[in-house]
């Protein structure tokens, strides 16, 4: 039995997302290792995790434009080429300077081939596939996540960190190849490239990250880093400002007019902003506080993706029998109250209770992305769906920058209201994770703006009647 398009499609695009999802999973794992070899503090280390992000949030709002221009499979192909010599680059590096640059060429790579291989999957499927076709997509990806801090913490302890970076060449070798073999060159009709918007945008993204990542121990002082924060928030408010009589505006925030595609936006970005923060904070604590080494950190962390990937086959039933808007509220709720929970380890806490947790917490942050994902395309047109997906991937990314920053500040923070302790005491974790708990339970509010029928269309056939074909168990 051949297998459906829309099938080939996800896991092609997934080689990226396995690819990219894996390189941020073990670097996450490494970073103290990494701080110890270019002989840096660990807390500074957050700049190689925000740096990527950063570049990110720069180029993805031009990736729906170059994606239309000179067609979708050709820019897919270039940016996983792009990314795997960022890789090398990273491998290659001596000094702090050199691997945040380094990273930045990754996030260049990133930026047009997650939101681009996005674009070919929406633009390939009905809307009846969709819940399902993501499910397929992330499943994959979530292979990264799964394996990262185990092969991360492997590596680093038995071999050198590098070599972390250097895994992605073979895996980007096959998503070039699987490109070319499965994947149509897509294109639409591309609007002109709005370069005033591109300039704003991209430099207040760049100001606002790096002066908000750039409080730290050894880093830069706060004067700088609030004077670079304030220039980016005003370029960014210049860009609305542009952006509201621009004819084709590089984000178009016309469709934050959506409710759907608004929650996604607002209540996922407030969501992704406490979540973002554990890729930083966990495998530190367990690593400075718990002394752990990196494998026997990964080796406790990697339990949460397999939560994630438990899920992956759950996403459409949950969603078909209780709906969009009560998952949304009541998993949000449930997953801050999970990741408030993390904070409250301590050496003594059973491993087997704390993988628990990890597991749990997994399950249900995925199926709170994956819901999120969904519902923003709900009421978006194929007119509006590359600008769509260009906005809502440079929200996502700016919320899991604005996460490790936070994350970082909220240690530093509450080391400062203990000043005889440690920045990296387990009593400053504890509170950090609370706090980034309670940012990620403010989303509940934006997505009680949501109508009760919210997303029905994407859990029925185009008959009216409850599709099994979303659900992997109904094929």
């Amino acid at each position: 039995m051949p297998l459906p398009s829309y099938l080939i499609t996800a896991l092609t695009v997934a080689c990226a997302l396995f690819m990219e999802n894996l390189d941020s999973t073990v670097i996450a794992t490494s970073l103290p290792a990494i701080a110890k070899d270019l002989h840096e503090d660990p807390i500074s280390l957050k700049l190689a995790l925000t740096s990527y992000l950063v570049s990110l949030a720069i180029f993805i709002p031009a990736s729906g434009w170059a994606a239309d221009r000179f067609g979708a499979r050709t820019i897919f192909r270039a940016a996983i080429l792009v990314f795997t010599l960022g890789s090398i680059s990273c491998g290659m590096a001596r000094t702090l300077l050199g691997l945040v640059c380094s990273r930045m060429i990754q996030g260049l790579g990133g930026a047009m081939m997650v939101p681009v291989g996005r674009l070919l999957l929406l633009r390939s499927v009905e809307r009846s596939e969709l819940v399902n076709a993501l499910s397929f997509l992330t499943v994959p990806a979530l292979l990264g996540p799964m394996t990262g801090p185990l092969l991360g913490g492997f590596i680093t302890t038995y071999f050198h960190w590098r070599w972390i970076f250097w895994i992605n060449v073979p895996i980007g070798a096959i998503g070039i190849l699987l490109a070319t073999l499965f994947l149509d060159d897509i294109k639409d009709e591309a609007w002109p490239l709005d370069v005033s918007g591109f300039l704003l945008c991209g430099l207040g993204l760049a100001f606002l990250l790096f002066g908000l990542g750039g409080v730290g121990r050894g880093l830069m002082p706060w004067q700088p880093a609030t004077l670079l924060a304030g220039f980016g928030i005003l370029a960014l408010a210049a860009y609305g400002l542009h952006a509201r009589g621009a004819a084709f505006p590089l984000l178009d925030l016309k469709l934050l007019s959506i409710k759907t595609f608004r929650a996604s936006v607002v209540g996922g970005s407030l969501f992704r902003i406490g979540i973002g923060s554990i890729p930083f904070l966990l495998p530190l604590m367990l690593q400075t506080g718990f002394d752990l080494n990196a494998f026997q950190s990964g080796s406790i962390t990697f339990i949460a993706s397999a939560g994630a990937m438990a899920m992956k086959g759950t996403a459409a039933p949950i969603l078909r029998r209780f709906g969009f808007r009560p998952v949304l509220v009541y998993n949000a709720v449930l997953s801050a109250g999970i990741l408030g929970c993390y904070g409250f380890f301590t050496p003594s806490t059973p491993v087997a209770l704390m993988m628990s947790l990890l597991f749990v917490g997994g399950f249900v942050r995925s199926l709170e992305f994956t819901s999120l994902n969904a519902i923003a395309f709900a009421e978006i047109d194929a007119l509006q769906m590359s600008r769509a997906v260009s906005l809502s991937s440079v929200a996502q990314q700016l919320s899991l920058s604005l996460g490790v920053a936070a994350g970082a500040g909220a240690l530093q923070g509450f080391a400062l209201l203990n000043p005889d302790t440690d920045v990296l005491a387990l009593e400053n974790f504890k509170w950090a994770f609370v706090a980034m708990a309670a940012v990620s339970l403010s989303a509940v509010a934006a997505f009680l703006q949501l109508p009760a029928d919210a997303g029905s269309e994407l859990t029925r056939s185009r008959s009216g009647k409850s599709a099994e074909a979303i659900s992997p168990a109904g094929q």
